[in-house]
């Protein structure tokens, strides 16, 4: 899919859900590109649930081209069998992307929530209304693993041209 901007797919890591965020920035202006669930059945095997998601994840990069890929990074206190799980999954997103030649960056959920909502504690409704307004869309994006996904990538683009603002000042290094 050609881009005048720089394309980047965001993850939200899940066995059940993993939500998929596709936004393009350029010069500073966001527009969303795509965004949805990929979803497998409790009643599969793990290793078919796996396949799913790692089929999927890459059929995305596949279609849409992207230049990078931003995940939520794990954050768990206390259900360890959903942490595997998860990991498992981020697991087999991160192989998808190896796959593809395709640069990685991981985010915590205060990262995301500090990029996007300029609080790392601000509530999940905060985020998805700011990621409402970035995008201009008519309504918070739907179901929640999906906008989680779009705050990813949108916290991965202020980051990234941060990072570049930064280089800039600091001019070319000898």
């Amino acid at each position: 899919m050609a881009q005048s901007g720089r394309l980047v797919l965001g993850i939200d890591p899940g066995t059940a859900t993993l939500g998929f965020g596709l936004v393009c920035e350029e010069r500073g202006d966001f527009t969303l590109v795509d965004y949805g669930v990929i979803t497998t059945s409790p009643s599969d095997e793990p290793p078919r649930r796996l396949k799913r998601i790692y089929d999927g994840v890459a059929e995305l990069i596949c279609r849409y081209r992207p230049e990078e890929m931003a995940v939520e990074r794990l954050f768990f206190r206390h259900n360890v069998t959903n942490a595997i799980a998860v990991g498992q999954a981020r697991g087999v997103t991160l192989l998808a992307a190896a796959n593809a030649g395709l640069p990685v960056a991981e985010y915590t959920p205060q990262q995301v929530k500090q990029a996007v909502a300029v609080w790392g504690r601000a509530p999940k409704g905060q985020v998805q209304e700011t990621v409402r307004m970035l995008l201009r869309m008519d309504a918070a994006p739907e179901p929640d693993d999906a906008a989680d996904a779009l705050a990813v990538a949108i916290c991965h683009l202020h980051f990234a041209n941060a990072r570049r603002l930064l280089a800039q000042a600091q001019g070319p290094t000898e």
